[in-house]
């Protein structure tokens, strides 16, 4: 029991050292908060989305001439691609919670006898509004598609069909209200990077890390002293963008803070122990930043916070498997948005733990072999 105390006091003196040293320095201090704000509002205020492929699930209650004439000038588009064909009203909640299709097109039963008669035909159409601009860009191509439906429908004194358009977790379509809870988790890997890959390369170019091997803390000791104060840090970040997200953009959150910092935990212990495994190869603090910023790029890029994973090829689908912010990004706009609980989102954590398990101890291994 003894030895446990003098283990956990030389942790804790080592975790107040590292947020000292972050906490005292002028420059880190301002790393730790002007960036979050400023990048907070710059992603809140100019995000945009492109439109290149658009899942869609079919509710045909008609199953007349026209409505089928209708569903394959939209399939034709190239752009919508059905991914359900539903039975019921009560289906459409399902595809549009778990994300599998952006857009839910409902014929009624009465759509080939209103328009046989001379009447209006409506469609209702219902949007996934958590991928806002994208979800708007898709309303609008589909109503040009029936534009153009209206058309080619012959002897119509007027366009007989006109479209109803709902929009779910996001009524006006803002593309903030989609961006600002994935950039919680984006911003705080960011800074989680740099802190961690900068600590131990920092320390052998200023010449503090030969004292700090002569102490009695292992190398794992040392590896969990620098990842504390790390994850501190991050989750301190996390809750900047979400104080941002709540108070200046008034984005409502509708889930639990319980689940959101479970998840931000686990993600930002992952994202450290990417930190520590590229500050144990990097000779110097140049080093350690150009490792950072080659793997941020294509961590951001592959996250589904800009271009929705589905839009890419098939081989760059696979490598999001590996990035740990792909699951932070979805778990977070899912607990933000949608309200759902632990027991919806736990399918994210098991990549997140999966990842910590393999760089938390890759970054000991390298640890010891660099101090060997």
């Amino acid at each position: 029991m003894s030895d446990f105390r003098e283990m956990l006091f030389r942790l804790l003196v080592l975790i107040r050292k590292e947020l000292l040293a972050v906490l005292k320095d002028p420059g880190s201090r301002s790393i730790l908060i002007t960036p979050a704000l400023m990048q907070g509002l710059l992603f809140g205020y100019a995000a945009t989305y492109d439109l290149t492929n658009v899942p869609y699930a079919l509710l045909d209650q008609s199953h007349g001439a026209n409505s089928i004439a209708l569903i394959a000038k939209l399939d034709g588009t190239g752009v919508f691609h059905r991914v359900a064909t539903l039975e019921t009203q009560r289906d459409i909640a399902e595809v549009v919670d778990q994300g599998k299709a952006l857009v839910v097109i409902q014929i009624a039963s009465d759509f080939e006898r209103e328009l046989s008669a001379g009447r209006d035909g409506n469609i209702q159409v219902i949007l996934d509004g958590r991928n806002s601009t994208t979800a708007g860009s898709a309303s609008a191509y589909l109503s040009s598609v029936v534009a153009e439906f209206n058309a080619q429908l012959r002897g119509a004194a007027k366009p007989p069909l006109t479209v109803e358009m709902r929009a779910w977790y996001n009524p006006n379509l803002e593309t903030r209200w989609n961006f600002m809870p994935g950039m919680i988790a984006s911003l705080s890997m960011m800074q989680v990077l740099m802190l961690t890959a900068l600590s131990v390369a920092r320390e052998r170019e200023q010449g503090t890390f030969d004292q700090l091997l002569v102490t009695p803390m292992s190398p794992a000791e040392i590896m969990v002293g620098k990842a504390v104060p790390s994850i501190i840090i991050g989750l301190f970040q996390s809750t900047l963008v979400l104080c941002l997200s709540l108070f200046w953009f008034r984005i409502p959150m509708a889930g639990s803070l319980i689940t959101l910092y479970s998840g931000l935990l686990i993600f930002t212990i992952a994202s450290v122990g990417i930190g520590l495994s590229i500050s144990a190869v990097s000779a110097n603090m140049q080093q350690a930043m150009l490792y950072s910023f080659v793997l941020i790029m294509p961590l951001m890029l592959l996250s589904g916070l800009t271009t929705p994973v589905r839009n890419m090829p098939q081989a760059l689908q696979i490598a999001t498997m590996i990035n740990p912010l792909r699951f932070a990004i979805d778990l977070v706009q899912r607990v933000y948005l949608e309200g759902v609980g632990l027991f919806t989102v736990w399918h994210n954590f098991i990549p997140l733990v999966l990842i910590s398990a393999v760089t938390l101890p890759l970054a000991a291994w390298l640890f010891r072999n660099r101090l060997s």
